[in-house]
């Protein structure tokens, strides 16, 4: 089952909007997802909803130290506690997307 054949309309809609917000936007691939991980930090989001945008932005050349300068860049906007989730969250959400990549082979 996969969000593409319409079993997972929740993931259809999310990546639907994605898509349109993409392309709505008017950003470079790498701005777009940069702008999204400072989103994610903002809106502490869950480790699952890393997983998804890191695994997109390493594929758009994102590296680990533009993540790492986006935490510094909005943490004295966000605050402290909501930095240090937003790190620990984004490594849980590598995490998972390594379990899920072991549990594939």
């Amino acid at each position: 089952m996969s969000a593409s054949d319409g079993q997972m309309p929740v993931l259809d809609q999310v990546l639907r909007m994605t898509l349109d917000s993409a392309e709505r936007s008017g950003l470079d691939d790498r701005t777009y997802l940069m702008v999204r991980v400072a989103a994610l930090a903002a809106s502490d989001a869950g480790p699952a909803s890393w997983m998804a945008n890191l695994g997109v932005a390493a594929e758009s050349g994102v590296t680990a130290e533009d993540i790492q300068s986006v935490l510094v860049a909005v943490a004295p906007v966000i605050g402290t506690a909501r930095t240090v989730a937003a790190a620990g969250n984004a490594l849980r959400g590598i995490g998972l997307a390594a379990a899920a990549a072991e549990s594939m082979n």
